[in-house]
């Protein structure tokens, strides 16, 4: 394993811990943490791909309840993860699973869209995981997923007493994780994210953009979600045309 794998896992325990000890109330009704019961995958992630500096590191919000939640990787969607990028493993529970949200780990039945356009995206660009991960990486700002009953919640709904520590921890992994792949470029799948990480990462050598977020919510990423973030990839210079 790369040095710089070791460094990815060892701020991803370090994040896992921290996040698990925190409290949320009402209307927060379920908090999963798939570094912990989708460690193994998750860390065969790092392992295979988080190895040398990269160029650019994509940065997501938070696990989606079909995605990352259900397999350990971020924008998780199960079949890019299992067919394409080839990893595979044990998923456990959370230590309290939501009944409206079950975690079946690769044997769940449900896409995760924003999943399939970000990875459907870079594997038609690209070709293999060995080719994109060269220069690039894909990461999430908070590992956790939260619900109101069936309802998923983002961390930016967050009240400011559980979110500003939620925010230290996530953004001192930021910083580790960064410090660790010195990329060129950090780029927000959405604007929170941008915002994050410009906010987490000020004073370190990095140049920040974004690109539209790929969720099914959004009308602009449905109107053609793969050759917007192309394009604006392009014009920011990351990619040729």
């Amino acid at each position: 394993m790369s040095s710089t794998a070791s460094r990815l896992i060892d701020a991803a325990r370090a994040l896992s811990r921290q996040v698990d000890a925190l409290p949320f109330a009402a209307p927060v009704s379920h908090v999963y943490n798939p570094l912990d019961y989708a460690w193994e995958v998750h860390c065969n992630y790092l392992q295979r791909y988080g190895n040398g500096n990269k160029r650019v590191v994509f940065l997501g919000m938070n696990p989606g309840p079909f995605g990352m939640a259900q397999t350990g990787v971020p924008f998780g969607e199960i079949v890019v993860v299992r067919d394409w990028l080839g990893l595979a493993g044990p998923v456990g529970k959370p230590e309290r699973e939501n009944p409206k949200r079950p975690v079946e780990g690769f044997a769940c039945s449900r896409g995760e869209v924003s999943g399939q356009r970000l990875w459907g995206l870079f594997r038609e660009r690209f070709g293999t995981p060995e080719a994109f991960f060269a220069e690039h990486f894909v990461a999430n700002y908070c590992p956790l997923v939260f619900f109101e009953e069936g309802r998923n919640l983002t961390p930016d709904k967050l009240p400011a007493r559980e979110a500003e520590p939620l925010q230290a921890a996530c953004d001192a992994h930021l910083r580790a994780m960064i410090e660790a792949l010195a990329p060129e470029w950090v780029i927000g799948v959405g604007a929170w994210a941008e915002k994050r990480a410009t906010l987490a990462l000020a004073g370190l050598p990095v140049r920040f953009g974004r690109i539209l977020h790929p969720s099914p919510a959004s009308p602009a990423a449905n109107r053609g979600w793969a050759p917007a973030a192309t394009r604006q990839l392009v014009e920011l210079g990351i990619w040729a045309e």
